[in-house]
């Protein structure tokens, strides 16, 4: 049985910076594809060299026994980390990140009711799931976790409400990718750093998507100068290899109930951590995203006109909001202009390329999108 429900009709062989190629030579550009989990590009030489000389020396052992690729990533995620989460633990994916945190904070404040919004997405294992809002992602696992309430993303009436002496966390992206690339409207990550902090809640940051430099800085927190209790992070994590971190303060991580996996912390693994992100933190890559993003948006704007409603994001996390078919537009985009881009939902085109490309892969992205835009 094949679990994969829409399988693309192009067949990639390999990669190599912000292109990949099919099994007949075709060239893409990846601004989805990899859903930004390659921030420095396909089989970057840095990383390739970093996993395969790991490889040779130890390939894996558990957590349990120290190693120096698991102390180095360690130690590069926590001088990394926004303000003082700088205890990590490492996983296997963005939704086991949340999975985490999600336990951290019962265990952490010794209470069961979490909040989230709506439009949100955490994942989809049970507990991750509950606090993920679309139905159609839920429904056929029900009943999930229980004591989660959805409050409208960006409302800081509703949250203050919802939040109170019962509430384990508060968990939310500081910008929505899934839910179509909705920024944070000014001021309510310090609303809810307000107040979790006066009931005594934590406030989980979901930057599994936004992290690692995607938004122009390494963490899109730092823009509203928000330092969480705990930050989720993954995709770019490995620049491809499959692994997540919980990043927790002390406080969290003092209280925190037993938990562990396997595979946490793989010296494969870790050596792609250390390498990705400090390639990424040494090299700057956040300020060319952002550089490079805003030009984007720039072009999309000047190009693209009245057929698209809004242009939104920050850094290289774009969404362009159309009038219609964002699915066959991402199609066409791939078939016609070799562009690979993501559907946020029915009317949003997403971009996520990797922070690698120039202005000059910016004016080809806009001008395919407004092609296509005009032949609907």
């Amino acid at each position: 049985m094949n679990f994969v429900t829409s399988e693309k009709p192009i067949r990639i062989e390999r990669g190599e910076g912000p292109y990949l190629y099919d099994d007949g030579g075709t060239e893409y550009l990846d601004c989805g594809a990899s859903y930004a989990c390659t921030p420095l590009g396909h089989s970057h030489p840095g990383v390739t060299d970093a996993v395969c000389e790991q490889a040779r020396e130890l390939t894996f052992v558990q957590a349990s026994y120290p190693t120096d690729a698991r102390d180095r990533a360690y130690a590069t995620l926590a001088a990394a980390a926004p303000g003082d989460v700088e205890n990590v633990w490492l996983c296997n994916s963005g939704t086991e990140a949340n999975e985490a945190a999600l336990k951290f904070a019962r265990s952490a404040t010794e209470r069961s009711k979490i909040v989230a919004t709506t439009r949100g997405f955490h994942g989809r294992t049970m507990g991750a799931l509950a606090t993920t809002w679309k139905d159609e992602y839920k429904e056929p696992f029900e009943p999930l976790i229980g004591d989660v309430e959805f409050v409208p993303y960006g409302d800081e009436e509703e949250l203050r409400a919802a939040v109170d002496d019962e509430t384990a966390g508060v968990i939310m992206e500081p910008i929505q990718g899934e839910g179509g690339v909705n920024p944070a409207p000014e001021g309510y990550l310090d609303a809810a750093r307000e107040v979790t902090e006066a009931e005594g809640a934590a406030l989980i940051l979901d930057e599994v998507q936004t992290g690692v430099g995607r938004t122009g800085t390494l963490w899109a927190c730092e823009q509203a100068g928000v330092v969480p209790d705990m930050l989720t992070t993954a995709k770019g994590l490995g620049n491809g290899l499959p692994v997540g971190a919980t990043l927790v303060a002390d406080w969290v991580a003092d209280g925190a109930g037993s938990h562990n996996a396997t595979f946490s912390g793989g010296p494969v693994i870790s050596a792609a951590v250390d390498e990705t992100v400090s390639t990424i933190v040494e090299e700057d890559w956040p300020a060319h995203a952002e550089a490079v993003g805003s030009h984007l948006r720039d072009q999309i704007r000047a190009e693209a006109g009245d057929d698209v409603r809004e242009v939104r994001g920050s850094g290289l996390m774009v969404g362009v909001e159309v009038k219609r078919g964002a699915n066959r537009i991402t199609k066409n985009l791939a078939l016609n202009h070799g562009i690979l881009a993501l559907p946020a939902g029915r009317t949003v085109v997403r971009f996520l390329p990797p922070l690698v490309i120039e202005e000059r892969h910016a004016d080809e992205i806009a001008a395919a999108l407004a092609d296509v835009l005009e032949g609907m």
